[in-house]
């Protein structure tokens, strides 16, 4: 008995049935993505992955913002309210608690590599995709959430983000071109008090500093390994004492300081800032992770230059 299926075959000639199996070859051409990842690691993948573990803050704001929901981001690193109802993993945590989540990636950084490399292997052995990402400027910082996209499916989403960036960037340069450069301040940024660090010239935080209107006194600073951090050192910090308008420093979980402490550093009391008391500090999530919240941390940076001193408060 023959099949309609059979029936359509035979009322149509061969050439036209080329024409599906060419459409879903070129599909699956289009579909397909490689690049190398912050390891060095080539990644490939033929379809978004849709059961992510993030281990890195940055990664899961900006998932956040690519319009992720928990059903697509299965858990998350501790200290990260934007996924409520799913579980917090540490990077320490066993690996069966990751697997018994039935991940099909999860997201790193090059820190976590180096601290367990025993995670990323077996993660990798048990067939789960490890992407280590983290940018080190501005156009990193692009071609991340670019892949970001790539890797859950929100190509057009990231597109229009980093669209929206670059025009509220370019409204805050006009704002700083307008400040004649004779009333620039110039501004020490601290990255680490307790190694005397500094951030790179490069680097995410020197970028919001210098788009917000500040220059960079540090900007000489050499960068630590492959890192946005750089070693500046008192010495070198205290022959530019004179030259410091503003004094500022990113808190959080790498920088835990805070103003009486950074005034009553001994050699400090040389510095033109702390001297005029302009120490001031900054939420290191919105100067120094590569998030769309770099907007809010440059208008942050902004006011305290030469505004409303937003960001002043010392706990």
């Amino acid at each position: 008995m023959t099949t309609n299926a059979e029936s359509l075959i035979r009322r149509f000639p061969r050439r036209f049935l080329v024409i599906p199996v060419f459409v879903l070859f070129f599909t699956s051409l289009v579909m397909a993505a490689e690049f190398t990842d912050s390891d060095g690691r080539t990644v490939r993948f033929s379809r978004p992955f849709s059961r992510i573990i993030s281990l890195y803050a940055a990664h899961t704001q900006n998932l956040k913002a690519l319009g992720l929901s928990d059903r697509e981001v299965v858990a998350v690193s501790p200290g990260v309210s934007l996924f409520p109802g799913v579980p917090r993993m540490s990077f320490r945590s066993d690996v069966e608690r990751f697997l018994a989540l039935s991940p099909d990636l999860v997201l790193i950084r090059p820190m976590i590599s180096r601290a367990c490399p025993g995670l990323v292997r077996r993660l990798q052995e048990s067939g789960v995709a490890v992407v280590s990402l983290q940018p080190r400027s501005v156009d990193e910082m692009f071609r991340y959430w670019r892949q970001l996209g790539l890797l859950a499916g929100r190509e057009r989403q990231a597109e229009s983000i980093i669209d929206g960036f670059e025009k509220k960037i370019e409204w805050f340069r006009k704002e700083a071109d307008a400040i004649p450069f004779g009333r620039r301040k110039r501004v020490y940024f601290e990255a680490i008090h307790s190694r005397m660090k500094t951030f790179a010239p490069s680097s995410i935080a020197a970028f919001v500093l210098e788009t917000a209107g500040g220059i960079n006194i540090a900007a000489d600073a050499q960068r630590v390994r492959n890192t946005n951090i750089a070693f500046y050192g008192k010495e070198r910090l205290l022959a530019k004492a004179s030259q410091i308008d503003v004094y500022l420093a990113q808190k959080g979980r790498m920088n835990p300081v805070t103003i009486k402490e950074i005034m009553e550093t001994p050699g400090y009391e040389a510095i033109k800032a702390v001297q005029q008391g302009e120490v001031y500090l900054v939420d290191e999530s919105i100067v120094s992770r590569p998030v769309p919240g770099l907007l809010r941390g440059i208008q942050a940076v902004h006011d305290i230059l030469y505004g409303k001193r937003q960001g002043a408060e010392d706990d």
